[in-house]
C-alpha cells in the first residue's frame, strides 16, 4: 500500500518513503508531500522556516461560490468538518490528473477520509487514509504532469507521491504556502517535482484553520491533527451530487 507525504525538497524526503511520511526527490526530507505507505514524514518544519502564512482578507471573506465553469476548469467542493473548500482544477494543463482526481470523486472514494498530515506554512495532505488510519485501496499509479508549467504558490492543490515520480494515486495536498521547491525542474527522478493540477478559489481561511490544528504521531505517522479532520464528501458542482 502507499502513503502520500508532502515534504519540501530540499531532502528529497520522497526519496523512499511514502507522501505520508515523507519527501525524496531533490529537496529536504522535511518539505515534501509524499503519498505512499511507509513514507517517512520528513521534518517539514525543515523547509517551513517562515512563519505559517497568514490569511488575508480576501481569504477570509470568501465570495459567493462562482457558477460551474467550462469544461476545461471543472470546480469541485471539498466538505471538510472545518468547512468547504471549493478548487477550481485545470483540466487543460493536467488532463489525466484532473481525470483521475475526478474518478475518485464519482466514486465518492473521499468521503471519510481524512487530512492526515498538516504542517502549517508548508502544506495539508489528505485524500487516503481513513480515521484509524488504514490506507484506502486506490486505482493505478497516474503519470506525473508536474511539467505542465503550474507552480506549487498558496493555495494551490498538487498530487502527493512516492519517491516514484510517477506513483500518485488519490492523495492530495494544498499548498499553504509558495513552495518553490516542488516545483518541476527536469525528467529526473529528483526533479520531477509534484503536479499542481488546480487552486482554491474559495475557502482558504478553512485550509488556514486546517493547518493551525495541533498535530502528533499515530501509527507511525507525523504531524497528525490530534482531532480528525474528516472530509466528509467531495463532488463537482453541477452535477447534482451534493
Amino acid at each position: 500500500m502507499r502513503t502520500f507525504t508532502i515534504l519540501a525538497l530540499v531532502g528529497l524526503l520522497l526519496a523512499g518513503t511514502a507522501c505520508d511520511n515523507g519527501w525524496t526527490g531533490g529537496w529536504g526530507k522535511k518539505d515534501q508531500p509524499q503519498a505512499e505507505p511507509e513514507a517517512t514524514a520528513a521534518t517539514d518544519e525543515a523547509d517551513a522556516s517562515g512563519q505559517p502564512a497568514q490569511a488575508t482578507e480576501a481569504d477570509t471573506q470568501a465570495d459567493a461560490v462562482r457558477a460551474q465553469p467550462a469544461d476545461d476548469t471543472p470546480v469541485v467542493v471539498i466538505e471538510t468538518d472545518k468547512g468547504p473548500i471549493v478548487v477550481e482544477l485545470y483540466a487543460t494543463k493536467a488532463p489525466k490528473t484532473v481525470e483521475n482526481f475526478l474518478t475518485y470523486v464519482q466514486d465518492d472514494f473521499y468521503g471519510g477520509t481524512i487530512v492526515h498530515r498538516v504542517i502549517p506554512g508548508f502544506m495539508i495532505q489528505g485524500g487516503g487514509m481513513t480515521p484509524d488510519m488504514q490506507r484506502k485501496d486506490t486505482h493505478a499509479p497516474i503519470r506525473n504532469e508536474a511539467d505542465n508549467g503550474l507552480k506549487n504558490e498558496r493555495g494551490t492543490i498538487a498530487m502527493a507521491r512516492t519517491n516514484d515520480p510517477h506513483s500518485a494515486t488519490s492523495q492530495f495536498f494544498i499548498n499553504h504556502r509558495d513552495n518553490p521547491a516542488l516545483n518541476h525542474t527536469a525528467k529526473t527522478p529528483t526533479g520531477w517535482g509534484y503536479c499542481v493540477f488546480g487552486r482554491v478559489i474559495d475557502g482558504m481561511n478553512v485550509v488556514d484553520a486546517i493547518a493551525g490544528a495541533a498535530t502528533t504521531t499515530r501509527a507511525g505517522h507525523k504531524d497528525v491533527p490530534v482531532e480528525p479532520v474528516v472530509i466528509k464528501h467531495v463532488y463537482r458542482m453541477g452535477d447534482g451530487s451534493k
